[in-house]
């Protein structure tokens, strides 16, 4: 998989490049203590063979998703100019720390994450390509917001799991494509094992870093950020995936669509993206929670097209887990789904190239619209299963 990537990228240098929200990034308080163990420790970089993260079943079709499969007309002219557009925005948004934007959430390490995802789904990296020194800034930003318990957060910040969820999977993605980075390596181990320290009983995550209570919203986070590290080479224990699997499972109505929480509540569009990308990244293909996932997903929402965030709650994060859900279903699903979220997206772009959250901010909204509208780049491994 990484040595796919690296000569993606090595090409890339010497040819043109063709290139819930508030609630999503935190409503509790501050909880850093030690909870870090020596469980997570460094493996041999898996080959693009290895199997998935969970034992699930072999998958008996549809086995290579949108992965080697792309949809007519994927890439368009006017997407493009969108992307280019929004990745000059969002470099011109960045701070002298390697943070991004400003007010309640400028200097928050899950939205520099984000950020360099952003960048990175357009093949740059830390010493490569036009946005690669933003990368390499926002490396050290996060790196710089690390503590001895492995909690990747600023200080003051509130429900701290979302961030670090996001910040470990961009710390997964780093390390898998330069395994010889010993400050990410290890700030990466102390991340994953707080993750796996803060697993709760029932299997799943919530806000702070301990393990008393779960929702399907974070979980998805966590979730995400285990399968970089493990492709990457850090080993997760299978139990972990497995007990977050059944969690997700337990989330979901008879509708198909997921509720927030294990308790009783009704199905919505976001949480239900979250809950069938947690199986796709937990090793799970073939299932029938997913198949009513995203049948609940396309019914739900107005043929494709969901009206931006003035209509919908928490519009950026869903479309974020939705379009990878429909990208690793492949098929039918993709080639439905795409067209319409791709000019919906273009639509809503401003004249600066950001893109609008009045709750999260623009670099928050401009970063997750960029890695949706860059999915078929394939240049980011966590999108490949």
């Amino acid at each position: 998989m990484f040595a796919t990537l690296t000569l993606i990228l090595a090409f890339q240098a010497t040819t043109a490049n063709t290139s819930d929200q508030a609630a999503a990034l935190g409503s509790s308080a501050v909880q850093s203590g030690d909870t870090s163990t020596p469980a997570s420790t460094p493996a041999a970089t898996p080959s693009p063979t290895s199997p998935p993260l969970a034992a699930a079943q072999a998958p008996s079709r549809n086995t290579a998703g949108a992965e080697n499969k792309p949809a007519k007309d994927e890439i368009t002219p006017e997407m493009t100019r969108a992307i280019e557009r929004g990745l000059t925005y969002l470099a011109s948004a960045q701070n002298a720390d390697g943070s991004f934007g400003r007010g309640r959430y400028g200097r928050h390490v899950g939205i520099a994450a984000l950020a360099a995802l952003a960048f990175m789904a357009d093949g740059n990296v830390p010493g490569r390509g036009r946005y690669g020194e933003q990368v390499a800034h926002a490396l050290e930003f996060v790196l710089a917001n690390k503590s001895e318990s492995g909690l990747l957060a600023t200080e003051g910040t509130t429900g701290p799991m979302y961030g670090h969820g996001f910040a470990t999977l961009f710390l997964g993605e780093i390390y898998g494509m330069n395994p010889n980075d010993s400050s990410v390596r290890d700030a990466l181990v102390r991340a994953v094992d707080l993750i796996l320290n803060s697993q709760n009983d029932e299997g799943g995550w919530r806000y702070n870093p301990v393990p008393y209570d779960a929702d399907v919203s974070v979980t998805i986070c966590e979730v995400m950020a285990l399968r970089s590290a493990r492709n990457a080479g850090i080993k997760i224990p299978k139990d972990t995936i497995d007990r977050a699997v059944r969690y997700v499972r337990d989330c979901q109505n008879d509708d198909g669509g997921f509720r927030y929480m294990r308790q009783p509540g009704t199905s919505a569009w976001p949480r239900t993206a979250a809950g069938v990308a947690s199986l796709f990244y937990a090793g799970v293909y073939e299932d029938n929670s997913i198949e009513r996932g995203l049948e609940y997903l396309l019914s739900n929402t107005a043929g494709g097209a969901l009206g931006g965030p003035q209509v919908q709650a928490h519009y950026f994060y869903g479309q974020y887990y939705t379009t990878q859900a429909m990208y690793l279903a492949g098929g039918e699903r993709w080639e439905q789904w795409w067209p319409i979220i791709r000019e919906e997206l273009i639509g809503m772009q401003s004249a600066d190239g950001s893109w609008i959250d009045h709750q999260a901010g623009e670099s928050y909204a401009t970063a997750m619209a960029l890695i949706v509208l860059q999915v078929p780049n394939r240049y980011l491994p966590i999108f490949q299963r």
